[in-house]
Parts: C-alpha cells; structure tokens; sequence
C-alpha cells in the first residue's frame, strides 16, 4: 500500500487548522490524492443488522449494548432468505457492496452457519461484493468465510490504542488486531476503521490514522460519534462539520491506497457539508440506514457523487469482478442486427463496430476464470472528463479515448460512437452511429492504403496480444478493413 504522504507532525499541524480556506486547500490535496488512486470509481456499501441488540459488550458508543440504557431494535439472527432479501434491495438502490452485521464479538454455531448460508445466497443470486462483521474470529471461521463467498470482513479498531480503555474495558484492543490477523491469514480483504468524537484528542485521531496505516487495510470506514441518549457518550456534542471534513482529508493523506467510506452519523454530523467530505477523499458511504440509526435516500448519496463527477456505476476491478469498457461500441450494433438493419432509421449509419469480437474473448475469459481460476486481463476504462455532468473525452475525430482499442477506431475510416443519430427514437438510443470521416481527413491520416493496413494489422495484433481478442478471430477482425475507402 502506497505511504503516507505526511509525517506525524505535519498531520498534528493540519489537525490545528480552523480557517476554512486553508481547511479547502488540504481538502484539495486530498482530493487529488483520492483521483490519482482511485480515478473516477466509486464503491457504494450497504449493510443489514443481521441480528441486533443485547450485546454482553460494553461499548460506550454502542446502544446495542446491554451496559447502555438505551432504546434499540432488537432480534434474533435473520434467516439466510431474509438476508438475500435485503441484499437484492439493496443492489436495486445502487449499491456495489454488500455487509452482513451481527452485535457482539463472536457467533454460535448455528448463528453462524446461518451467516455462511447468507453469503452463499447473496453469492449465488445478487452481483454484489461480499462482506461480513461478525466480531473476533479465528482463521479457521475466516476461511470458511471465503469459501462461502465473502470477500471482505470488517473489524474496526474505534480508536487510538491509548485511547481505547475509555473505549471498551470488555473488548481487548489485542484480540481486535488478533482477528484483523486471522482475516488476513484466510487471504481475505481487511475493513478497519474507527469512530471520531469519543472524547480522543487531535494527537490520538492522527495516532489511529497511522496506526491504521500500519495495518494496511483495504478499507477504512469512518463512523462520527450520533451521541445515543443512555450511553456513556451519550452527552457529547456533535462534532463541527468543517472538523470533520479536515479529519477525512488528513486521514486520506496518512492513508492514501485505502478505500475510505463514512458511515454512521454522517447526516448528524456533516449536514450540508456532505459533498465537501466526499471531496476530501472518500471512495463511496455505507448507502441507506446503519445499525441502529437512519440514513440517507440512496439517490441523494448517488448525486452528491456524480455531481462531482465520480461515476457511481463503475467498478473497482478485484478478485471476482472485471470492467471492459470498450471504446467506439453501443448498445447494440449492425452485426447483432444483421439483415433487420435495413428497417432501422436513425438519420446516419447506425454504430458498425467491431462489439462482438471482444464480447467472445470475454466470454471465454469468463469460463476459464470460472474453471481454471486464471483471472481475465484488467482493462483500461475510457477517459471521461470530470464534472458536474461528466463527457466521454474523445479525440479530433469523435473517437472515445482510453478503453479498450480495436483496429475500427485505431485505424479508423469513421467515427464509431455510442451516441446517437439525430433521430429520437428509443431504438436509435441503444444503437449508436457511424460517422465517415471526411475524404481530406482519411489523407491527412493515411498516406498511402499500405499505410492504413499496416495500422490496421498492428492494432489488431495489439488487442489479441492484451487478451481481448481471440487469435482465431484475428481474420474476422481484418475483415471490418476498408482500405477502398482510403483516397488515392
């Protein structure tokens, strides 16, 4: 994981700012950061309180402990069919990551077994990641854990480690890093993360921020103190919203390859100021209600992002999950049409690419990950420009830049997009255009149609050497040349 980009001494003087211009210019760094990491992609979480309150613990933040004199839903472990429920409600909200949540620091057997059987419906019947946060585990639990298809298991460790005893006197800080271990033993991602406002001073939030460091997780979920009514935090007042969004962007600073999310009490908290917390680094927010508390609408989480031109639909590549984005190419096209092309009407050629070729290489692809384990090639994605409303970036002739390239538009006769024709028609949406470049253009391109074939043979050559093509389409894909269209 990339380094910290601050000292410790330079988090604690970014920690005493108050002036929020300066508090922008941090927020800036880290939003540069944050780019430079992570791009435009987001990662979206949703969680369901699989089994609630009661807890033996003694959390002072916590209402589900039974040490805190507090109101909070309280049930018995959900059966494996109402956690699929609640993870296909959350995939129709917009969420790309999935959390099954239980109280206290360990499971039965048979609570746990249900959890497994959980993981494997989500697995089997949703596309959503996989994470648990079941308690302390052994690595044992963890693998089992992995095979039943999570990917990813959340431990936070709260706070600072000589904070923690004002923490949890029932849970040991040591057996939090002796389960984070045990996850990654099991060759499982790590969440790990905290909550700020406990009563922590600015020295001991940057001693957790390195301290998280040090642990390399994959993810950090940021939680802010909603003071429960009955707990022993209870009376503390929310934290000032441009602290919170200053703290966001130093920890983005300390730890600048992790994923960071803000989870509950950010409403309480930030208000407004939501979109400036997201610009100080964050990669996405736990979608929806959190454990005890109420969120926010789905679709306002999804705008506060992609109004800063952060793409809610992409994904991050990982372990189980690959993102071909393939430059030129629409919905559907003139070879998935075939004959019926003759009856379609869009007011210029509809798109004429080359879809297909890559579509069969990634089928293949697929198949063999799924039975060898030999894992695709990553894909760069097209470029997009950020923004309010984000635009593909294409090049002088209207060709999308970035993705994956095919021969038709590195070697182009004409402009294959996915944007439509001038006709409105819903049909014509799905099915892109063609657009001829100009006879001057394709000569300032191509001196010579020996010229054009040999670009054409190259970048043909160059997408089945990257694996996204297959070999024996190599003479299906130089079929779509045009050297007669090339002047002279």
């Amino acid at each position: 994981m990339t380094a910290s980009l601050i000292s410790f001494e330079e988090a604690l003087a970014l920690g005493e700012l108050t002036d929020h211009e300066e508090i922008g210019g941090v927020v800036e760094r880290a939003w540069q950061v944050r780019r430079e990491n992570f791009g435009d992609s987001t990662d979206m979480c949703s969680l369901v309180n699989a089994k609630s309150g009661g807890c033996a613990e003694d959390c002072g933040f916590c209402a589900q402990s039974r040490y805190a004199e507090a109101d909070t839903p309280m049930h018995a472990m959900m059966e494996p069919e109402q956690i699929l429920e609640h993870a296909k409600a959350a995939e129709a909200a917009g969420a790309h990551r999935f959390c099954m949540v239980t109280q206290g620091q360990g499971l039965s057997k048979r609570d746990f077994e249900k959890i497994l059987a959980g993981a494997k419906l989500v697995a089997e019947g949703t596309n959503l990641k996989r994470c648990a946060s079941i308690g302390h585990m052994s690595a044992e639990r963890a693998r089992k854990l992995r095979e039943a298809g999570i990917q990813r298991v959340h431990h936070n460790v709260e706070s600072a480690r000589s904070y923690y005893p004002e923490v949890s006197t029932t849970v040991r800080y040591e057996g939090r890093l002796r389960t984070i271990d045990a996850v990654k033993e099991a060759g499982l991602e790590t969440c790990v993360g905290g909550i700020l406002n406990l009563g922590e001073s600015p020295r001991q939030r940057v001693e957790m921020a390195f301290e998280l460091a040090e642990l390399k997780p994959t993810s950090v979920p940021i939680n802010l103190l909603n003071p429960r009514e009955g707990t022993k935090f209870g009376e503390r007042p929310l934290m000032d919203a441009w602290e919170v969004v200053k703290w966001v962007a130093i920890f983005r600073l300390i730890i600048p390859g992790a994923l960071f999310r803000l989870c509950g009490g950010r409403v309480e908290n930030l208000g407004d100021l939501q979109p400036l917390a997201v610009k100080a680094g964050l990669n996405g927010v736990m979608m929806g209600n959190f454990l005890t508390t109420l969120g926010a609408e789905p679709e306002d989480d999804r705008a506060m992002f992609e109004e800063l031109g952060l793409n809610v639909a992409r994904q991050p590549d990982s372990d189980r999950f690959r993102l071909w984005e393939v430059a030129g190419t629409a919905h559907a096209d003139a070879h998935l049409l075939g004959s019926n092309v003759q009856y379609i009407e869009c007011g210029v050629p509809i798109n004429n690419g080359a879809l297909h070729v890559v579509a069969k290489a990634g089928l293949r692809a697929l198949t063999t990950w799924i039975e060898s384990g030999k894992v695709p090639p990553k894909a760069p994605r097209i470029d997009v420009a950020s923004g309010p409303s984000p635009q593909i970036q294409r090049n002088a002739d209207g060709i999308a830049l970035g993705g994956i390239r095919t021969p038709p538009v590195d070697a182009p006769v004409a402009a294959l997009s996915g944007a439509p024709g001038p006709n409105p028609s819903v049909i014509c949406l799905l099915l892109g255009s063609t657009n001829p470049i100009s006879p001057e253009r394709l000569a300032e391109l191509y001196p010579s149609r020996a010229v054009y074939q040999q670009r054409y043979d190259r970048a043909a050559d160059a997408a089945i050497k990257a694996g996204f093509v297959l070999p024996e389409d190599r003479a299906a894909l130089l079929a779509f040349a045009e050297p007669s269209t090339i002047p002279g």
